[in-house]
C-alpha cells in the first residue's frame, strides 16, 4: 500500500531518524554483546585492553580452547535450522483456545527450542566437526578462542541451578498472586463507578512509589519475629518466615499489586461494557461473564501485565538479599556474592557468565510473547 504524498517523511528526516535508531540499537546492544564475548574467554583475554584480543581470545586459543571455521559454520547452521524447525513445527502448537492450553503450548515450545539447541550443539556439531576438522587442514584449525569452563564452574561447581530454582519459585509465586488478585480487582474497579474505589487505588499507587528499602525495613522485624508471633496460633511448630521464599513473595506482591491492579483496570476499561451486558442477557452470572467473555479478550493485557510482574520478581535484588539467607538466594543476589569474597579475575568472569545466563530466559520470554505484548500495550493505550 502506497503512502500518500502528504504523509511521506522528507529524506533528511528519514535519514536522521534511521541513524538515531541505529545509534540507539548499537548503544543498547553493545554491553550485552560485550559481556557475552567476555564470558567465553579466559580472564586474561576477557579483561584485555585490546578489544581485538577480547573478541579473538589469543590466550584462550593458546590454552587449547577454540573454534575453527568449520565449527563456526556448523554452529551458525544449527542455529538457523533450529529456528526454522521450531518456527515451522513448534510455534503452530500455540494456536489453541483457552488460557491453560496456551500456557502449556508455549511451555512445550520453549522446551522444544531448548532441546533443539542442546542436541544440535552438544551432539550433532561435535560428531560432524571432528572428522571435518581433521580432514580440511587450515579450515580445521582453531581461529577463535572460546571456552565454556566459566559456565561449567557457575552451574556445576557453584550450583547456580539452586539459585535458578529459588528465582523460579519467587517469580511464579509473585506472578500468580499478582495476576489472580489483579484481574479480579481491576475488573471490579473498571466496572464500578465508585469514587471511593478510585481514591483507594490512588493511595495504593503512592504506596507503590515508596522506595523498596523503606517497605522492607517495615516488614523485616515481622518476618524475623514471625515464629513468636505465630506461636500462640500454631504452637511450637510455628515457622520462621525470615529466609524463606514466601517472605519475598509476600513483600513483592504487596509492592507490585497497586501497579498491577491499575494497569489491568486500564485494560478492562478499554473493553466495551456491552460485552458484559450481552453475556448477562444470555444468562451468565457476573463471574461467568468475566471468565468466559471478558478474559479471552483480555489475554494480551494479562500477558503484558504478567511480564512486568515477572521482571519485578526476576530482577529484584534488595528484597531478596535482605529477606533470604545464603542457602535460599535468588540469582541476582547470588551474582553479587562472587564479589563479596576475595575476588579474582576468574571470579569476575564467572560473575559475567552468570549474568549472561540470567538474561537468556528474558530474551526467550519476550520472543515468545512479543505479539501479545505489542497488542496488549496497544490495547491499553487506546480506549474504545
Amino acid at each position: 500500500m502506497s503512502i500518500p504524498q502528504a504523509m511521506r517523511q522528507p529524506p533528511s528526516l528519514k535519514l536522521a531518524s534511521n541513524l538515531f535508531l541505529l545509534f540507539w540499537l548499537i548503544l543498547a546492544a553493545f554491553p550485552l554483546v560485550w559481556i557475552l564475548a567476555m564470558s567465553f574467554k579466559s580472564p586474561v583475554d576477557a579483561f584485555s585492553a585490546s578489544a581485538w584480543d577480547v573478541l579473538r581470545g589469543p590466550r584462550t586459543l593458546s590454552d587449547g580452547h577454540g573454534l575453527s571455521v568449520v565449527d563456526i559454520v556448523l554452529g551458525v547452521a544449527v542455529i538457523w535450522l533450529s529456528i526454522k524447525a521450531g518456527t515451522r513445527w513448534l510455534v503452530p502448537m500455540a494456536a489453541g483456545e483457552g488460557t491453560l492450553q496456551r500456557i502449556f503450548s508455549w511451555a512445550v515450545i520453549a522446551l522444544g527450542f531448548a532441546l533443539l539447541f542442546i542436541i544440535g550443539f552438544f551432539v550433532i556439531v561435535p560428531w560432524v566437526a571432528e572428522p571435518l576438522n581433521a580432514s580440511l587442514g587450515p579450515l580445521g584449525r582453531p581461529v577463535l578462542g572460546l571456552t565454556t569452563q566459566h559456565y561449567e564452574s557457575v552451574w556445576i561447581d557453584n550450583a547456580f541451578y539452586e539459585n535458578l530454582q529459588n528465582s523460579m519459585i519467587v517469580t511464579f509465586g509473585v506472578v500468580t498472586v499478582s495476576l489472580t488478585v489483579g484481574t479480579l480487582a481491576g475488573y471490579g474497579l473498571a466496572r464500578s463507578g465508585s469514587t471511593l474505589a478510585f481514591w483507594i487505588l490512588i493511595i495504593a499507587l503512592i504506596f507503590r512509589a515508596l522506595p523498596h528499602s523503606v517497605l522492607v525495613a517495615g516488614y523485616l522485624p515481622v518476618f524475623i519475629n514471625s515464629a513468636e508471633i505465630l506461636r500462640p496460633i500454631l504452637g511450637d511448630n510455628a515457622p520462621t518466615l525470615y529466609g524463606q521464599p514466601l517472605a519475598v513473595i509476600a513483600v513483592l506482591v504487596s509492592i507490585n499489586q497497586p501497579f498491577t491492579i491499575w494497569m489491568l483496570r486500564s485494560f478492562f476499561q478499554s473493553i466495551p461494557v456491552d460485552l458484559d451486558e450481552s453475556a448477562r442477557v444470555d444468562g451468565c452470572t457476573h463471574f461467568q461473564a468475566f471468565r468466559w467473555v471478558i478474559m479471552p479478550v483480555m489475554w494480551p493485557g494479562v500477558i503484558t501485565t504478567g511480564l512486568f510482574s515477572f521482571l519485578l520478581a526476576y530482577n529484584d535484588f534488595l528484597v531478596a538479599s535482605l529477606l533470604l539467607d545464603a542457602s535460599n538466594q535468588t540469582m541476582v543476589p547470588a551474582i553479587v556474592g562472587y564479589f563479596n569474597r576475595e575476588t579474582t579475575t576468574t571470579d569476575q568472569v564467572e560473575a559475567i557468565a552468570a549474568a549472561v545466563s540470567i538474561t537468556a530466559p528474558l530474551f526467550l520470554l519476550v520472543m515468545i510473547f512479543q505479539r501479545q505484548i505489542v497488542s496488549g500495550l496497544t490495547a491499553g493505550a487506546v480506549k474504545g
